[in-house]
């Protein structure tokens, strides 16, 4: 008898094992396709070899400006932040055992939106401020939203709550920045809290490449913990789990690639609120999901931006396509949760 059980255990293991890659490799697949197609589609649609030539170095007519100068660095803002926002949306869902616990419900995307608009619409600053004051306003949020929410015991429902008092008063915030703004500086700031990879150039990217490519690894670490941090406090002590030094480390990681990714392409609605799931839904939840959700957020940004740029007779942001798809998503996620008493 406890050698079936031992077998059916291992078996299942395995099987879940299997889910895992093999949906792992199909999400990196649909990436890299998506990635052939920002290259390739534009006002001028060049075929793959023509792409593979320009990345190996060749002087191609109207194609090298193209794809290096414009589509490339939209390429690298659109994978990377959306690999950030996905895998940070991840890990505060995760840790905080709830689907609305994402750093754009909380209003940690709004406090970096709220500080960038401040610094285009009052200082008219230039865009290496505007991103550091993003990056400061995220951080600064995150600390006033727990801080706040923490009391006499810590609740997940009080910070969901907070969080959502928190950023529809940094909207209203955004909105009165927006109607005392001189005419010239409105449109910028437009572009920026709509979320959008236009404008992105290659030496914008760096601090978003360097934050992801390190901070990865280290989620990916203590994310071996993050399954047992959802038994609660008692089970992954008992387990072995630092659960306090697990707990800082994986939020200042998930805030820095957010508050980052929100620096570089304004906050891009829903994407960390809708891949977790996704990759859940998809790959299992065996195993921590930090990476086929990183590969989600990628998707999502990057076919969004395919269908905001040629879809329609008006190209439109990104971030207009990832809200569309992800407000209904959203009031259903409301609906359910509020039967279930759970908020």
């Amino acid at each position: 008898m406890m050698n079936k059980t031992m077998n059916f255990i291992v078996d299942l293991r395995m099987r879940h094992r299997k889910q895992f890659l093999s949906m792992t490799f199909i999400l990196s697949l649909i990436v890299c396709m998506l990635s052939v197609a920002m290259l390739m589609i534009g006002n001028t649609i060049y075929p793959v070899s023509d792409v593979v030539r320009v990345l190996m170095g060749e002087d191609i007519k109207g194609a090298t400006f193209a794809i290096e100068t414009i589509r490339l660095p939209r390429l690298f803002a659109g994978l990377f932040a959306g690999f950030a926002f996905g895998a940070g949306g991840y890990v505060f869902q995760t840790m905080l055992r709830n689907p609305l616990a994402n750093p754009n419900v909380i209003g940690i995307t709004a406090g970096s939106s709220a500080a960038a608009v401040f610094c285009i619409i009052v200082w008219q600053a230039s865009n290496t401020v505007v991103s550091i004051a993003s990056i400061v306003g995220g951080l600064a949020t995150v600390l006033l939203i727990f801080g706040l929410a923490k009391g006499a015991s810590f609740s997940i429902g009080r910070l969901i709550l907070i969080g959502i008092g928190i950023q529809a008063m940094l909207s209203a915030v955004i909105s009165y920045l927006m109607l005392i703004g001189n005419t010239h500086d409105i449109p910028t700031a437009m572009r920026w809290i709509s979320g959008s990879l236009n404008g992105a150039k290659m030496s914008n990217l760096s601090p978003l490449l360097f934050t992801v490519i390190l901070f990865v690894p280290i989620m990916m670490y203590f994310g071996k913990g993050l399954k047992i941090l959802e038994l609660g406090e008692q089970a992954a002590l008992s387990l072995g789990v630092h659960t306090n030094r697990t707990r800082l480390v994986l939020i200042v990681s998930a805030v820095m690639m957010i508050a980052v990714a929100t620096a570089t392409t304004g906050p891009i609605a829903f994407v960390a609120f809708l891949s977790g799931p996704i990759a859940n839904r998809f790959v299992g939840t065996s195993y921590s999901n930090i990476i086929p959700s990183g590969l989600v957020g990628a998707i999502l940004v990057l076919g969004a931006d395919l269908i905001g740029q040629y879809a329609f007779a008006v190209r439109y942001p990104v971030g207009v396509i990832t809200g569309i798809v992800g407000a209904p998503y959203l009031i259903y996620l409301l609906i359910r949760i509020n039967r279930k008493g759970k908020l």
